[in-house]
């Protein structure tokens, strides 16, 4: 028996409808397109109504009255004004057509993505937060995020930069292993290359985790407002210290927060280490100090490296000596001893005879030593003492005799420091890449946040004394003679650097009151070696 072919509608039946269906959905868009206006001012008449009807039901019954009575006064002011109920339709139209327009949507939670991270970080919390004793964990596989979770943001590639985390009462947040832990999962999970910053409330049992913005690179050296004592390091976090300065950077002029070493006789970190990588910026941190303390006092540099990364400083008003060789090193520091030794002597003469200490001996005294590592161990080689026994004295002694030592030194290079130098140099600074331990080595407690592999150079951290930890951008200070260096750059170091004196030697003058050297040269002039002075 032949199968007869289905009717024609039944087969073509469905290009038909589909057909249907598209003149239908662009008629539709049509329709809505030419009646948007319309639309628009339709829901904004209904908004409007919906507002006078709830004004209307807030409105008390004994002033009903009276305000139907203003109604209708209003109405037939506007029917006899010429022009006035064209004028009041208009009015309505417009106020209609601005209450209906449409708003952009407000996100009020995440989106599905978002929820699957924080779903996955929730989960890898679980093992941490979480004891098998506990009735009713906040951090169970599977458990609702949204109980422990809370003020959360992501950025653009919905990643995280802010998050509150409640964590159990029993978790031990008082040792730093257990911290430690929770931070670098939190680092790892939610994305690596930025600096992250954890507020531990102990008391909640909360933990804040938030990205940090990258500290700004475009403060150049400049003459800051400072006071004589108080020197720039560098310039850090609005919320970490109470203080600005103004400076101008390459946008324009803004009030900075900077990072202030202040020393003098009531300094209680009278001398400051620099540790970093190979061009982290170590030596224009030492260039910048220089450059701020040249208005009001001496500065006396010893450059381990050799490089001439000062030259720029060399017979300036103000520099003594810029020594490069182990010769000149050793000398300028046994003559930085012997005037540390010569101003105590006389400033306790002075308070024994009822008189002010002497002009001479109120002068600060920089003494900037950069890679003793190397002179050391030239020194040993040639069977002569390491320049930092030399150091000994204005260390432990400088501060009442207004001499600063600043030491810079390399990672590589920290074990060859002497105990004298780790234990009096009170002010830290770690420049450049480093981990967490090889900044607390330094610093004596780790960053409270997660130090990034890829920094600019002069960034890193300070730490003055027993206090926090701070961020710290140094302000660009290059050499002005180096090729690699931008104009701009160029220009502003050498609006800082002093008058040039009218000879270009590098030796150090002879200490007021000191005895000269007979021998002609140009050697250094140490003077009589001076004895303590009893009681």
């Amino acid at each position: 028996m032949a199968r007869r072919p289905l009717p024609r509608i039944l087969t073509s039946g469905s290009d038909r409808i589909a057909r249907s269906r598209e003149i239908a959905r662009t008629a539709a868009d049509s329709a809505t397109d030419v009646l948007h206006p319309l639309i628009t001012i339709t829901r904004g008449l209904r908004k409007l109504a919906a507002t006078a009807r709830a004004k209307w039901a807030a409105t008390p019954k004994e002033r009903r009255g009276p305000t139907l009575l203003l109604v209708a006064a209003c109405v037939l002011v506007v029917a006899l004004v010429p022009y006035g109920p064209l004028l009041a339709l208009v009015s309505v139209m417009g106020a209609a057509a601005w209450t209906g327009r449409e708003r952009p949507v407000v996100k009020t939670g995440p989106d599905d993505a978002e929820v699957e991270r924080l779903k996955g970080l929730y989960e890898a919390l679980v093992p941490y937060f979480s004891v098998p004793e506990d009735p009713a964990p906040l951090f169970a596989h599977g458990g609702d995020w949204s109980g422990a979770f809370g003020d959360f943001a992501f950025d653009d590639d919905r990643r995280l930069t802010q998050l509150r985390i409640r964590y159990p009462a029993y978790f031990t947040d008082g040792e730093a292993a257990s911290r430690a832990r929770i931070e670098q999962l939190l680092h790892a999970k939610s994305g690596r290359g930025r600096e992250y910053l954890f507020d531990w409330d102990e008391e909640g049992n909360q933990l804040v985790m938030s990205v940090l913005p990258a500290l700004p690179t475009t403060i150049a050296a400049q003459r800051f407002v400072t006071v004589p004592g108080e020197t720039v390091l560098g310039f850090t976090d609005a919320d970490a210290v109470r203080r600005t300065v103004p400076v101008v950077a390459a946008d324009g002029e803004e009030d900075a927060p900077p990072v202030l070493w202040r020393t003098g006789p009531r300094s209680t970190e009278p001398h400051l280490l620099a540790v970093g990588q190979p061009g982290s910026g170590t030596t224009s941190l030492l260039r910048s100090i220089a450059l701020q303390t040249l208005p009001y006092g001496d500065v006396l540099i010893i450059e381990g490296s050799g490089t001439g990364e000062y030259a720029c400083l060399t017979g300036r008003a103000g520099v003594l000596a810029v020594e490069c060789g182990l010769t000149g090193a050793l000398a300028s520091l046994e003559w930085a001893a012997h005037e540390t030794e010569r101003r105590l002597i006389a400033a306790n003469r002075a308070r024994q005879a009822g008189r002010p200490a002497p002009d001479d001996t109120r002068r600060p005294l920089w003494i900037l030593l950069d890679r003793p590592s190397v002179l050391g161990h030239l020194a040993a080689a040639d069977g002569r003492p390491d320049p930092q026994d030399l150091l000994q004295v204005p260390l432990r002694h400088g501060r009442a005799a207004q001499v600063t030592v600043v030491v810079a030194e390399q990672f590589d290079s920290v074990d060859t420091l002497s105990e004298t130098v780790r234990t009096h140099t009170r002010a830290r600074v770690v420049l450049g890449p480093a981990s967490p331990a090889a900044i607390e080595s330094v610093l004596g407690v780790g960053p409270h946040t997660t130090p990034t592999p890829v920094v600019p150079p002069g960034r890193g951290y300070a730490r003055l004394g027993t206090g926090p930890v701070l961020r710290l951008q140094v302000p660009a200070t290059p050499d002005p003679y180096d090729d690699a260096t931008s104009e701009a750059h160029r220009q502003a170091v050498l609006a800082l650097l002093p008058e040039r004196q009218d000879g270009t030697s590098t030796t150090v003058p002879p200490a007021p009151g000191s005895a000269p050297d007979p021998t002609p040269g140009p050697t250094l002039d140490l003077g009589p070696t001076p004895v303590p002075a009893e009681g």
